[in-house]
This record gives C-alpha cells, sequence and structure tokens, in this order.
C-alpha cells in the first residue's frame, strides 16, 4: 500500500489541465515534477503554475509558507525516466487524443516504479481503451477533475476492470487530502458523470441561441442564478426531495415529471451541429465575452473561491 499523506507526484503533459493538477500538489505542499514531451512548454508552463500557486495562496486556499517551499523545490524533467523514478502517483494529463495517451501510458509504465499508481486525467475515453498497451492495468485508473482543476473540487474515478481496489483507496485518500471530492463509478459510461450532464444542458443551451430564443448573456444568466444556484446547494435529486412538501416524493416526484413530459418532447435531440451552426454559436458566443476573457476568468475564478468557502461553512 502507498498511502503516504504527501506523496511524489509527477504530472506528464503541461497543458491547462495538467498545470491544474501541479499547481493544486504544490500549494499543498506536495513534492511535484513535471513534464513534457515538448521541450519549450516547460519553461512557460513552470512559470504559470507559479502564477496559479500563488493566486491560490492569495485566494487562502493554501498556506502561503508552505507553497512557496513546496514551489521552489518544483522539479522540471528533463526526460520521463527523471520525471517519474520516484514517484508515487504520476498523472498523465497528456492531449485529449487516444493514441498520445496509450503511447504515453506504455511509456511511463516501463520507467515508474511498480508501486506507483498511474491515473490518467482523459475526460473522452475509458479505462478500458487507455489501457490497451499496459503490462500492469492494476495499477491504473482515470481520475478526471474539471477545469480549473485547481478550484472545482469534483474529481471523477474510473477504475478498470483490472483496477486494484488499494488503487483505488490511495487515489480517494490523496484526493481528500487535497481537499477535492472524488466520486468512484460503479462501471464505465461514456463521458463519465459531469460531461453527461453537461452535454445535455449544453445541447439546450446552444440550440436556444441558434433559435433566437435568448442571448448568449441571457442563456448563462438563467443558469447560473437559476436552476444552478439551487443545484449548488443540493444537487438536482436532492432538490426535487425537499421540494416535495406533503405530497410526498412519489406524488410530487410523478407530478413533476409529467409536467416535464411536453418539454422533453420539445429539447433539442442532435447529436451533432452541421459547421456554418458551429460558426454562428461561435460568433455569437464571442461577441457577447471576447474582448472581455481575461478579465471574466478573473472573476469567475474569484467567484468560486467565495462559493466554496461558503459550502465549506
Amino acid at each position: 500500500m502507498t498511502r503516504f499523506e504527501t506523496p511524489r507526484v509527477a504530472v506528464i503533459g503541461t497543458g491547462e489541465v495538467g498545470r491544474g493538477w501541479a499547481a493544486l500538489a504544490i500549494a499543498a505542499g506536495w513534492p511535484v515534477t513535471i513534464f513534457d514531451a515538448d521541450a519549450e512548454a516547460l519553461n512557460p508552463a513552470a512559470q504559470e503554475i507559479g502564477d496559479r500557486v500563488v493566486a491560490l495562496a492569495r485566494a487562502r486556499r493554501a498556506d502561503p509558507m508552505v507553497a512557496e517551499e513546496a514551489l521552489a523545490a518544483m522539479k522540471v524533467g528533463r526526460s520521463l525516466l527523471q520525471a517519474v523514478s520516484e514517484a508515487d502517483w504520476i498523472i498523465e494529463a497528456v492531449q485529449e487524443d487516444l493514441t498520445a495517451k496509450q503511447k504515453t501510458l506504455h511509456l511511463v509504465e516501463q520507467v515508474a516504479r511498480r508501486a506507483a499508481v498511474l491515473s490518467s486525467s482523459s475526460a473522452s475515453f475509458s479505462p478500458s481503451q487507455l489501457v490497451a498497451r499496459l503490462e500492469h492495468p492494476n495499477r491504473f485508473l482515470v481520475a478526471h477533475g474539471l477545469v480549473p482543476v485547481e478550484y472545482l473540487p469534483l474529481v471523477e474515478v474510473v477504475p478498470g476492470a483490472r483496477t486494484d481496489p488499494d488503487c483505488i483507496e490511495d487515489i480517494r485518500f490523496w484526493l481528500s487530502m487535497l481537499g477535492r471530492a472524488p466520486i468512484v463509478l460503479k462501471k464505465e459510461v461514456a463521458g463519465n458523470v459531469a460531461a453527461r450532464l453537461q452535454a445535455a444542458m449544453l445541447r439546450e443551451a446552444a440550440q436556444m441561441v441558434l433559435d433566437g430564443v435568448l442571448d448568449v448573456e441571457d442563456v448563462d444568466r438563467a443558469l447560473s442564478i437559476g436552476p444552478a444556484l439551487g443545484w449548488t446547494a443540493s444537487g438536482i435529486l436532492l432538490e426535487n426531495h425537499l421540494n416535495a412538501g406533503e405530497y410526498g416524493l412519489e406524488m410530487a416526484l410523478a407530478q413533476l415529471l409529467g409536467t416535464m413530459e411536453p418539454v422533453w418532447m420539445s429539447l433539442a435531440s442532435w447529436t451533432s451541429l452541421s459547421p456554418e451552426q458551429q460558426k454562428k454559436l461561435a460568433r455569437a458566443i464571442e461577441k457577447a465575452y471576447g474582448p472581455h476573457t481575461g478579465e471574466l476568468g478573473d472573476a469567475r475564478d474569484a467567484r468560486l473561491v467565495r462559493l466554496l468557502e461558503a459550502l465549506r461553512e
């Protein structure tokens, strides 16, 4: 069993997701090594990881002294061997391409410690797909965090058919030490959990914009200060249970589902958008938000911090 309170972490891939994982682990005071097959990506990645760690400390999501010490000790691996040879937890965060991920995982396995836990941050591919080239799939699972990884607590943990139960518990323990909220899927399903919920919501939001029902800003406002606000406090199923009142859940749910039937019949049901529709949607979003993307991102992160503080209380 490898359940150390401060595991040695290696992050392979320094895009958005990899940087988020690295910043989160460093902010907790953990020893972290980063590596990217594109050597030119490492220096800017290290700089941004540092900026993110500082932002976490300023937002009181990390102890400044602990984070500063761990950041100073962060290593930049110049080879895959150097990056993973001593790691307890290896996080694969390369681009969302199945072949690239399979190749990376295979190469990592060749140079990693047998006791190390290997996880993929994949949002699209299942463990059964990702382990195709692994000799020891029992040390592998998917641990998919949402973006921005360092702020959103949810992590979807998807074990493979042969994943060692101890690996699952190691990951759950480490994620809890990082302040994450892991959910363990009982079986593989396309898109895991969050992406399936997002897919349903995004399709209808896109359709309302394309149909001219609402402007982009109003669609986002309707969701963020409407249902999503209630779901933040309870979740959608608990929300219905709490709202059942004197009628009881069974009767209230039957009534709700009955009112939903005509809505479901009118919902968008497409499985892809034409290139023209994609361009129309992109133009609408860009027109609404494009000139202010940087400041909107900062404001989003600040709101997330306040929401997380409120939820913790």
